[in-house]
């Protein structure tokens, strides 16, 4: 089910839109109660302490975005070689058998490709469990003249299949592997609170255009983040691009 963390745009939206409203909650504040918190040095420098942990805390989403990203690209191509040398060793089995696990791992490559270009979430389920059956048959196919001729060159045919079927737990172990909503609230909350000292401080100084920026910065970032966090859809995608080019390589349409 897709929240509003799968949507770059909609927590764009959503962020520009909290902030906002915080800064004019903390406008509002210093109007109705008449606070006069430009005299207040402890304002300023709890001011500047939220506003410095804002920073580290969005700095610190933003590199566990990055690493999952980087995991995400690495995994994609490690399956791509892993299917790629399961198809090569394929030809180590007899001719009708190598025939057999060569079309289905064909098979299997489109589906996989299929799987990392689709953007509607409810669209995976059937595609997972398509997954499943031909990584039945692949095993299968494999097993039957691997047990019948148990070699040393035969166990290569098997490690690599069981090696092309793992990958593709990996990499859905890594598309599962998102920043926690309790880190996204984190985020908000903390926005929230220091927009609602800017707009105390802004307020205070009668600046009040400046408590437009802070927002519109922050909304970026959390774009930025929940776009590099999101692996499917968006601006920053992890896209097939090993598996494109070993389809192309092996006449896969």
């Amino acid at each position: 089910m897709e929240t509003i963390i799968d949507q770059p745009l909609a927590m764009f939206f959503f962020s520009l839109v909290l902030t906002i409203a915080a800064s004019e909650i903390g406008v509002q504040l210093v109007t109705r109660l008449r606070l006069n918190v430009g005299d207040l040095v402890q304002f300023g420098i709890i001011q500047t302490a939220t506003l410095t942990l804002v920073a580290l805390v969005i700095g610190f989403t933003f590199a566990m975005a990055v690493s999952r990203y980087d995991q995400r690209k690495n995994l994609e191509a490690e399956e791509a070689n892993a299917i790629g040398t399961a198809y090569l060793r394929a030809g180590l089995l007899p001719e009708a058998d190598a025939a057999k696990v060569r079309a289905r791992l064909k098979d299997y490559l489109g589906q996989r490709i299929g799987w990392y270009s689709r953007t509607e979430h409810r669209d995976l389920d059937a595609i997972d469990a398509v997954t499943a059956r031909t990584q039945e048959e692949l095993w299968e196919a494999v097993r039957v003249p691997v047990a019948a001729q148990q070699t040393a060159v035969t166990a290569l045919v098997a490690a690599s299949m069981n090696d092309a079927i793992n990958s593709q737990g990996y990499t859905q172990a890594a598309w599962w592997n998102r920043i926690p909503t309790a880190g996204w609230m984190l985020m908000l909350v903390l926005a929230f609170c220091a927009n609602v000292l800017l707009g105390m401080g802004a307020k205070a100084r009668e600046q009040h255009g400046l408590v437009f920026v802070l927002p519109v910065v922050l909304a970026l970032a959390f774009l930025l983040i929940a776009d590099i966090d999101g692996p499917r859809g968006g601006l920053i995608d992890v896209g097939p691009r090993n598996l494109v080019s070993l389809a192309r390589s092996l006449g896969v349409p």
